[in-house]
């Protein structure tokens, strides 16, 4: 996963070849892009590019999302809750 700050939100996926077929990289794409539509409201501004791995097609939606989760956590993409009063 890439991403780079800027002044709109654009997004990005690829999977090369080494995924597999055709059916397995599409796959591997939309799966990457279902996690990224679920935690969109959640990221700031910016543009990201999300490469997809040989493991991934062999997980679930939930261990995807959490991982990208995990991920986007860790490049401080993730928007903070502002504190109620």
């Amino acid at each position: 996963m890439y991403y780079l700050n800027g002044n709109i939100k654009n997004v990005g996926f690829t999977a090369s070849k080494k995924i597999g077929i055709a059916v397995v990289r599409n796959r591997a794409k939309r799966l990457l892009r279902a996690v990224f539509l679920q935690n969109i409201d959640r990221l700031q501004i910016g543009s990201f590019v999300f490469v997809a791995k040989h493991n991934l097609v062999e997980c679930g939606f939930h261990q995807v999302n959490k991982d990208i989760y995990w991920a986007l956590n860790k490049l401080n993409v993730i928007k903070k809750k502002p504190n109620k009063i």
